[in-house]
């Protein structure tokens, strides 16, 4: 007995171990031919740009020009998955890619020619036949099975569901229920009703036959015989089938969404083979932009403008919530597939408000402070207002807001170009960065490349207390999801960060990374300060006393040959940039910022910004005000009678005090004038001059204007260099240039003006050419001469005893 238990045993023993080597066998085969025969690629989708709601922006053709766009897993809800699963396979959540069952029933009715001819395909098995079409015969039958088993054992259901819905046919060249719900439906798979669900549930069978729009009765029929059986079975309510069965069918093909061309064009080309890509558009404000920007350029084309683009950006996440590229993308013979948003073009002025940003943080400037707005050479480089005037002096307030050039350029000295293109290229500016040893003072004025996008950072980091952060293209990325996250942790732990509701405040600006400082809240606050004025030049004509008027902070900006006209402007919320022109780069009469890109830029706020608040700025803590010289708005002197208050940084604005006038002792008659070495026990009085710098006083006199300068001083002084107490402004040439090269006409008898800036005190001058002396002539005196070809030297001693010189090359032809 004993035995033949042992052997009973031992027997079973050996059994098991041959089953086991022989699944070992089968499951070390099936690996094997898992990796000799991997499953097919994945499908090729067609590509799509979708908003930030989700919405499809704008959809593309796939490389086989097919329209099929991938269908996420959230949008197929339970409806059209129980509609898919009812119809195709009953039994799809229990079998492993192939029915039996349905396998031996077809068979049998193939067999005998009972009943309808059917396949058994499973949706697995149909799956694996639409990643790898062939001919229907047994061998290849068998494959697909192969194939579904193979399926299920590397996806999911939901996965494999997924797939199935991706590829069915719906006729000519589209694949799956998202592309035909977009094309026939205009809406989303998971915003279709029951009935339309169910429509496109019974067209894959027949998709040469059955064609929205061209068959719909057929389709109509066979969509009401399934939610008829759906009713028998009750697969869903009777009322939402009841309802279904009602809804007619008017369902046409409809063109692909084509909303934000460029920059879907643009985002496709960055992520090349992703299927959906979450732009941060939104597509109210898209749609609007596009429009009013279409609109407005269709009413310039008779002034020679032809093309438009337009930004909008949120402050807050710095998310680019429209963007149009071209006033119209097909407009070929306006080269309407340029992206004018990327394009480098001339910045004009729309730099000037970093620039006063900088002098406010570096102490150079106050608001109420005077520039000198008179014709000045900077090294060679003579810039002209864009009204070819000059005004003497002007606050730096007006000068900005006036966009004044001469100012700008003579600010840009002091602050120094290197500073101002490292913060360009801090800000993004890329043709800066790689121009900049190259750059001189004309790039305040629009001597450098700049896109749209960059400027519109830029004046976003204005909107946002100087604070710049890369403008956002594309949905949150993780890392920023992971740091809300993190925020909203520690704000969940701390009493006094709760709303009223306890929901903790989050302020999305913590979602901005990579930021850097540009300017200070300070700076920025003045400068934005000004920007709001409303009584300005740029105010495009009819609005100024409009309730059209946007409240906004705005900068215009004109290129040289009026070839670019833009506008940029923001509020607390919003910061949008316009640019108007030619993508040829002609220029027009017509096109500045004030004039042509302005009224765009209103239009745009009014739209998107309307009810936005009076007051959305408030002075940070670090300024404070102080009273200034309302003649110069420096620290008031002893002699500074009329004063007016103005910001200014503790610690940081300059605190030089105010010398616009000067205490000069003078004889009784006022004839003659005494420095302290030589003023007399009496006979004298004390007076006060104007005390303008050299180039103002030169400008008036050259004008006509008043230009008084002191009485001459006392001629029996032994001191007469110290006469000026070592205050006064050096004296400079102001004609000829400096290095510079003058070609004359030897037949013309042509001649070269001989200037100068000298100040108050200095009566007359003493011009040399080449060490030989030419002639003495007053201060203001201008002087002509016929110089000789070839280096010329140039030289001017004032009255004072300082002297000043300058080379020049002279030619003749």
């Amino acid at each position: 007995m004993k035995t033949g238990l042992l052997r009973r045993w031992a027997a079973w023993g050996l059994g098991l171990r041959r089953a086991g080597l022989a699944l070992l066998g089968l499951v070390v085969a099936a690996v094997l031919l898992d990796r000799l025969f991997p499953l097919p690629p994945a499908p090729q989708y067609s590509p799509l740009v979708t908003a930030a709601d989700g919405s499809v922006l704008h959809a593309f053709l796939n490389p086989t020009q097919k329209w099929r766009m991938k269908t996420e897993l959230r949008e197929i809800k339970p409806a059209l998955q129980r509609a898919i699963i009812y119809k195709e396979d009953r039994y799809f959540r229990y079998h492993f890619g192939v029915n039996p069952v349905a396998i031996v029933q077809a068979a049998g009715r193939n067999l005998f020619g009972r009943g309808r001819t059917t396949g058994a395909s499973t949706i697995t098995m149909q799956v694996a036949r639409l990643l790898e079409p062939k001919a229907r015969t047994f061998g290849n039958k068998l494959l697909e099975m192969l194939r579904a088993v193979q399926l299920e054992a590397h996806y999911s259901k939901a996965e494999i569901l997924q797939l199935y819905l991706n590829l069915v046919p719906y006729g000519s060249n589209i694949e799956g229920v998202k592309s035909a719900a977009l094309l026939y439906f205009q809406q989303p798979p998971d915003y279709l009703s029951l009935a339309q669900t169910v429509a496109l549930a019974v067209i894959p069978n027949q998709p040469r036959v059955l064609v929205l729009g061209r068959n719909n009765p057929q389709i109509l029929a066979k969509r009401n015989h399934w939610l008829r059986q759906m009713q028998r079975d009750k697969i869903f309510p009777a009322q939402d089938l009841a309802d279904a069965l009602a809804e007619p069918l008017d369902a046409r093909r409809h063109g692909a969404p084509t909303l934000a061309p460029h920059l879907a064009r643009r985002l496709v080309a960055q992520f090349p083979g992703q299927a959906i890509i979450a732009s941060t558009l939104r597509r109210g404000p898209q749609a609007k932009a596009e429009d009013l920007t279409r609109n407005y350029v269709r009413r310039l084309r008779a002034l020679g403008i032809t093309q438009a683009a337009v930004l909008v950006v949120n402050n807050r996440t710095r998310a680019v919530e429209a963007y149009v590229g071209s006033a119209d993308f097909a407009d070929a013979a306006s080269q309407g597939q340029v992206d004018g948003v990327r394009a480098v073009r001339s910045p004009g002025s729309t730099l000037k408000p970093l620039l006063y940003g900088l002098a406010f943080d570096r102490g150079l400037a106050t608001p109420k402070m005077q520039l000198p707005d008179v014709p000045t050479n900077f090294n060679g480089f003579r810039p002209e207002n864009f009204d070819k005037n000059c005004q003497g002096e002007v606050t730096v307030e007006r000068a900005l807001v006036y966009s004044l050039n001469i100012p700008a350029v003579r600010l840009l000295a002091d602050v120094g170009v290197p500073a101002f293109t490292d913060k360009l290229r801090q800000a993004g500016f890329r043709s800066v960065a790689r121009a900049a040893p190259r750059l001189g003072l004309s790039t305040v004025l629009g001597g450098c490349g700049a896109t749209l996008e960059e400027l519109t950072g830029l004046y976003a980091a204005l909107a946002d207390g100087g604070r710049y952060a890369p403008l956002r293209l594309t949905g949150e990325s993780a890392e920023i999801k992971s740091y809300e996250l993190k925020i909203k942790n520690e704000r969940l732990g701390s009493p006094h960060k709760k709303g009223a509701t306890g929901a903790p405040i989050f302020n999305s600006q913590f979602l901005i990374f990579n930021s850097k400082t540009l300017l200070s809240p300070a700076a920025t606050f003045l400068v934005t300060d000004i920007l709001a004025q409303r009584t300005r030049p740029d105010l495009p004509l009819g609005y100024e006393n409009s309730l059209r008027l946007p409240k906004i902070a705005w900068k215009t900006g004109t290129s040289y040959g009026r070839r670019d006209a833009w506008s940029l402007g923001y509020n607390r919320d919003y910061t949008i940039g316009v640019w108007v022109g030619n993508f040829s780069g002609q220029g027009s009469p017509a096109l500045t910022g004030a004039d042509v890109a302005t009224p765009l830029l209103f239009n745009l706020f009014n739209a998107l910004a309307y009810n936005s608040p009076n007051h959305w700025t408030a002075p940070p803590a670090a300024l404070d005000f102080r009273l200034v010289c309302a003649e110069s708005g420096l620290v008031p002197g002893e002699h500074c009678a009329h004063q007016i208050l103005d910001y200014y940084l503790p610690g940081v604005s300059s605190a030089r005090r105010c010398a616009h006038v000067k205490e000069v002792l003078v004889s009784a008659d006022g004839a003659l004038s005494y420095c302290r070495a030589c003023v007399p026990p009496s006979g004298y009085r004390r007076q006060l001059f104007a005390n303008p710098l050299p180039e103002v006083l030169a400008f008036r006199a050259a004008q006509g204007l008043p230009a008084p300068r002191l009485p001459p001083h006392n001629p029996a002084c032994r001191l007469v260099r110290g006469a000026d107490d070592g205050t006064a402004a050096p004296l400079a040439i102001t004609s000829p240039l400096p290095h510079a090269e003058y070609l004359l006409n030897h037949g013309e008898r042509q001649q070269l003006l001989l200037s100068c800036a000298a100040g108050p005190e200095v009566r007359r001058v003493f011009w040399y050419v080449n060490d030989q002396f030419l002639r003495a002539a007053g201060a203001a005196e201008r002087v002509f001469f016929r110089p000789s070809a070839g280096p010329v030297k140039v030289s001017c001693a004032d009255d004072h005893g300082r002297n000043v010189d300058v080379q020049l090359l002279v030619a003749e032809q």
